[in-house]
């Protein structure tokens, strides 16, 4: 839904619109640093973003452009910046790329709405709130007249830096993100009619004290959900959000928080924040699921006499900050002496070296090859392999909702009956089009292994038999109790067990 202005409107002004996407989501615990390249390799662009396919935080650049241009507002758009999770920023190309978008801010003055698209996560070698750093100067240029809104993922860390420079802040809802272009819409209305004054918002803030993962398509976070958009719209409620927290970045603002914006109401966003949190309490252990150790895991999979039996590998995730290359699940499946009949399919992993060598020698070619295991510890050991190369597909890509995600020139092999997809761009499993754009055919696997923690199940779920998600080793550990926080100091659960009364 798009609100059009009457005519009569823009004869005494016409709203200015700044756009902008800047944003990473940071593993502090990731060996891997964010530099200007892995902004290079991954999103990139200086003030055509919206020229481009959507990306992940450039989806919501190409819907506020269209409502901006359907209603006659004038439209500046700055730099569209995104990298692969990994760890914190080179604080020098995290300035050059926050002052690239403040100087075309400074230079598009006077602007009534700024919206800004980031991930709520983002942490250089010298800032641990990126997003409340930039929030806070774009208000210095602004000024407190402008508004201001930002959409963030739900992994993200809401700080008071944010708050107080932000008109609005809106999280995507589901995890899966799904959601990202409709966040985006609501985003652009509350803060059009902020401009207009025809609401007031004032955002109220319950931090829930909760660290763990939530997956918005199960019960009885998808009840949740539901509930949350049943509220807004209703006693003055403009929007609520659910900031799920990114467990694994260390900062002093880490954890789960609800978010209620109001129309000018802050004692009803109040009571209504608490409400939204003390449910997610009382459910928190619900919303857990079962993380089999590796072998149990296998052990429930190959009793199955039907497939695909989908895996998640969730501690290798790229998405959150991993190295992707892990070998702990490859060698738990090469123990239990594969061979054709075990039909197991395994991605993505990535190994740019190995890649490069199946491309040399081509579709058909039988060789020893090393994969995995070249980032450190939290890699396992290297896997050596005789392979034979099955396909090859450069710049290949996947669907990540209504966006594009690259992952690099990519290779299908073969070894002891377990088929393979190595990538030279590290990135998530998202859909199943990383195994099908090399003409393998997933539902044909017994066992289907997936680098994922939950992007996967939109594309996966409606071909699995099963969905496991697997307690492996790696930088992404789901064991939220023992994450050797520094920064962060505050009690949670579920390291505590009343994190109120410590």
């Amino acid at each position: 839904m798009i609100v059009k202005l009457h005519a009569a409107y823009y004869n005494s002004i016409k709203m200015k619109i700044f756009i902008a996407s800047f944003g990473t989501e940071t593993n502090t615990f990731s060996p891997i640093p964010t530099s200007l390249n892995s902004f290079q390799e991954s999103t990139l662009f200086y003030g055509d973003g919206t020229a481009h396919s959507p990306a992940f935080l450039t989806a919501p650049l190409h819907v506020w452009k269209k409502m901006a241009a359907d209603s006659s507002m004038e439209i500046v758009e700055s730099i569209s910046a995104d990298a692969q999770p990994a760890g914190p920023v080179v604080q020098k190309d995290y300035e050059e790329l926050r002052d690239c978008l403040l100087q075309d801010l400074q230079k598009a003055l006077p602007v009534d709405l700024v919206l800004l698209s980031m991930h709520g996560a983002m942490v250089s070698q010298e800032c641990d709130d990126c997003e409340g750093d930039i929030l806070e100067k774009t208000r210095e240029i602004v000024g407190e007249e402008s508004v201001i809104g930002a959409e963030l993922d739900l992994h993200c860390h809401i700080s008071a830096r944010m708050l107080k420079n932000a008109t609005a802040l809106i999280t995507f809802k589901e995890y899966p993100h799904i959601d990202t272009m409709e966040r985006a819409c609501e985003l652009f209305l509350l803060c059009q009619d902020t401009y207009e004054k025809k609401v007031y918002p004032v955002t109220s803030v319950f931090e829930t004290r909760i660290i763990q993962m939530w997956r918005t398509p199960l019960e009885p976070m998808k009840s949740f959900v539901a509930r949350m958009q049943e509220m807004e719209g209703k006693n003055g409620v403009l929007s609520i959000s659910f900031g799920h927290g990114f467990a694994w970045g260390d900062v002093p603002d880490l954890g789960g928080k609800v978010l209620v914006i109001t129309d000018n109401n802050a004692e009803y966003g109040k009571k209504l924040a608490e409400k939204l949190g003390s449910e997610l309490w009382d459910m928190r252990l619900k919303a857990q699921v079962s993380l089999p150790e590796m072998d149990e895991a296998l052990d429930i999979a190959m009793a199955e006499s039907e497939g695909p039996i989908v895996l998640a590998d969730v501690s290798d995730n790229a998405g959150g900050g991993a190295p992707s290359d892990s070998t702990f699940l490859l060698e738990k499946v090469l123990e239990r002496k594969t061979d054709a009949s075990s039909r197991v399919l395994s991605g993505c992993y990535w190994d740019p070296i190995s890649v490069n060598f199946c491309i040399e020698a081509g579709i058909g070619a039988t060789m020893d090859l090393r994969i995995g295991g070249k980032c450190g510890p939290f890699s396992g050991n290297p896997v050596d392999l005789r392979i034979t190369v099955r396909g090859i597909r450069k710049n290949a890509t996947q669907p990540f909702g209504d966006a594009v995600s690259k992952i690099g020139n990519a290779v299908w092999v073969s070894a002891r009956g377990i088929d393979l997809v190595l990538n030279s761009l590290r990135c998530q499993v998202f859909h199943p089009q990383v195994f099908t754009g090399l003409g393998i055919k997933p539902e044909k696997f017994r066992i289907i292994i997936v680098k994922s923690t939950q992007h996967f199940y939109t594309g996966f779920a409606s071909m699995a038999k099963k969905i496991i998600y697997v307690k492996t080793p790696g930088a992404v550990s789901p064991d939220f109790s023992n994450i050797p926080y520094q920064k962060f100091r505050e009690p949670y659960w579920p390291k505590n067990e009343n994190p109120f009364e410590e």
